[in-house]
């Protein structure tokens, strides 16, 4: 599942450079046994099965070993905080991290002694944390110096800030009778910084409310939000 991933765009580029080193490891190649298995019922009865215990322990055992880190160890997990762009400045200042893919109902709970946070990347149901772990990766490796060619255009980016972005245009001109706004063909880059500021509080303010909820505004955003509220209550949008 990772090989595709992994070998394309940023996060192949990055470990081109020598930003970043990815270790897949497959829990498979640690269990014991004939058959290699990984999980088993759970105890107590129900649906689904588990992941043993013993494979996890041999894994990280190995990578402290190998690596002279245990590093930072994180369970993808349904039950884990919610993965957030600060989340991903965060992480991505760690030397050395271990991203332990959940599956199926769980891990066995015994395990959690070996693990130091868990993460989710949102609340809905996915089969696994193979596709969270791949998240987590191309959200972090961006945010590494030297990684993505112009450091502004991923401060910019929807996230990095406070608000989501403003929209973007780009040729033609005018496309099924609609037409670019006349101020971003203008070249008057304070009129262009001025209607981008206003263009990020109304995105947020009309797409995600909770978001400015949440949000210390600026004297000046607030007079900017009030404009967009008023235009927004006239029906300008």
């Amino acid at each position: 599942m990772f090989e595709g991933p992994f070998r394309e765009s940023i996060i192949k580029r990055a470990q081109e450079k020598g930003k970043i080193e990815i270790f897949v490891h497959n829990l498979r190649d640690f269990a014991v046994g004939k058959h290699r298995i990984c999980d088993d019922r759970p105890y107590g009865g129900g649906p689904g099965m588990v992941l043993k215990p013993e494979p996890i322990w041999c894994v990280l055992k190995m990578i402290k070993r190998k690596a002279k880190s245990k590093g930072q160890v994180i369970l993808l997990s349904p039950q884990g905080k919610v993965f957030t762009q600060s989340e991903a400045k965060r992480l991505a200042k760690e030397k050395h991290l271990v991203l332990l893919c959940g599956h199926y109902e769980g891990v066995d709970e015994r395990v959690r002694c070996l693990i130091d946070e868990d993460i989710s990347i949102g609340d809905y149901v996915l089969t696994g944390g193979e596709i969270p772990a791949m998240v987590l990766v191309d959200c972090m490796v961006r945010l590494l110096p030297g990684v993505v060619g112009k450091w502004s255009s991923v401060k910019e980016e929807t996230f990095y800030g406070k608000f989501l972005d403003y929209p973007q245009y780009t040729r033609p001109r005018v496309w099924l009778g609609k037409r670019v706004p006349a101020v971003l063909l203008s070249g008057n880059h304070k009129k262009i910084a001025s209607w981008r500021k206003e263009q990020v509080v109304r995105n947020t303010y009309l797409r995600r409310p909770d978001l400015l909820a949440r949000i210390r505004l600026t004297r000046e955003e607030k007079k900017i939000l009030e404009k967009v509220t008023r235009k927004s209550n006239a029906g300008f949008n």
